[in-house]
Formats: structure tokens, C-alpha cells, sequence
């Protein structure tokens, strides 16, 4: 199923077909610079079998992030309930990103959250998204920033799941958008993709 597509990109649900991209970005130390550990096949694939799932029983979760004109995977984009108390609440949704490497510099990501703002904000009728990244993750801090989320310094948090051994991974700083200010800021954004979807 495609959730949204833009002028070059098609959010949509994963193929198995897309395992290996999986992978790639979730091995790749410039793609998880920030995280506290890179994943082996085993544990990818695992993570792909509970998001796919995720997404087929909630709605929510990563979507693959594809080219519209070949349906090629390149990473992925989504919103996901997140489960992170007491940090966040239950039923907080985030927006998130991941990109193999050969296709950063392109836009590809401030694109594809564009579109999935509108889709949670229009389709899905949420009340806020937030997003949040180690605090010296300045791509992600920029794709943010981009799509006129705010910083919520009162909500920044230690992530609960990164172990004492990377302290300065830690420290997550906490962005925001509501849906009545992304109602009051479209005419302030970049022109809004079409979330029309279509098959493939």
C-alpha cells in the first residue's frame, strides 16, 4: 500500500524485496553515527519483521522511502508510536528518517516528512508529531528545523535505551509541531506534495 507520493518519492508499505536496503542502512556507521550500535543481519531483519508488523496492526510505524519513477528503496521515513516512558507518554507519535548514504544531499528527507506531516496532521487527524535526535546530530536537527518543527527544550530527555557506555549519545533534544500550527505555517513551507495515493 503507498501511504503518500510526492515529486519523486513513494512512501509506502515494505516488500520483502526491500531487506537488503534494510540492512545496508542499519550496518552503515555514517548512516547510525548516532546510535549506540550498529545492527547485524540477524538483528535488521528482525526489526523489519516488528515494524512491518507494526505497521499492518497500527497503522503507524517506518515506511520505506522509495524513487516514484522505479519504486527503488533508499531508506525509510515514518510516524511511529514511540515507547518511551516516562520520557514521553504513551501514544506520543514521532516523526523519523533514515537514508542509505548514496542518496543524502538530495532533499529526499525534508521531502518525504513534508508529506508525512500533512498525512498525519489531514489523514490521520493527530494533535502534534514530534521528532527528537542526540544533540550533536545536526543533519537531523536541520530536516527538523526545515519542516517547521520548534525545539521543546522543557521535553529534552536522556534516552532510556542508550547504555551509560555512550554517554554522549544520551542527551536527545526534543522537537515539535502541533497540528494547528502546521495549519497556521503551510503557506511559510515549501509547496506541499502530493499525498494523493496511487499504485504503484
Amino acid at each position: 500500500m503507498i501511504i503518500c507520493q510526492t515529486e519523486r518519492l513513494r512512501i509506502r508499505n515494505w516488500l520483502e524485496s526491500d531487506r537488503d536496503l534494510f540492512a545496508e542502512i542499519n550496518t552503515d556507521p555514517k548512516v547510525m553515527e548516532f546510535f549506540p550500535h550498529r545492527r547485524n543481519r540477524v538483528e535488521s531483519d528482525a526489526l523489519f519483521d516488528r515494524n512491518t508488523r507494526d505497521i499492518a496492526e497500527m497503522g503507524f510505524g517506518f515506511f520505506a522511502l522509495a524513487l516514484r519513477d522505479s519504486d527503488t528503496p533508499v531508506g525509510f521515513c515514518g510516524l511511529a508510536r514511540t515507547d518511551l516512558e516516562p520520557c514521553l507518554p504513551d501514544g506520543t507519535i514521532e516523526i523519523g528518517w533514515r537514508l542509505a548514504v548514496s542518496h543524502w544531499g538530495k532533499g529526499y528527507v525534508t521531502e518525504a516528512a513534508l508529506a508525512l506531516l500533512e498525512h498525519g496532521f489531514s489523514e490521520r487527524k493527530l494533535s502534534e508529531i514530534v521528532s527528537f535526535a542526540v544533540a550533536t546530530n545536526a543533519r537531523s536537527v536541520a530536516v527538523m528545523k526545515r519542516i517547521g518543527m520548534h525545539r521543546d527544550p522543557v521535553r529534552d530527555f536522556d534516552h532510556p535505551r542508550v547504555p551509560d557506555t555512550h554517554a554522549p549519545l544520551k542527551r536527545h533534544l526534543l522537537y515539535a509541531i502541533g497540528a494547528e500550527e502546521w495549519r497556521r505555517g503551510v503557506g511559510k513551507l515549501p509547496p506541499r506534495p502530493d499525498t494523493t495515493p496511487s499504485a504503484p
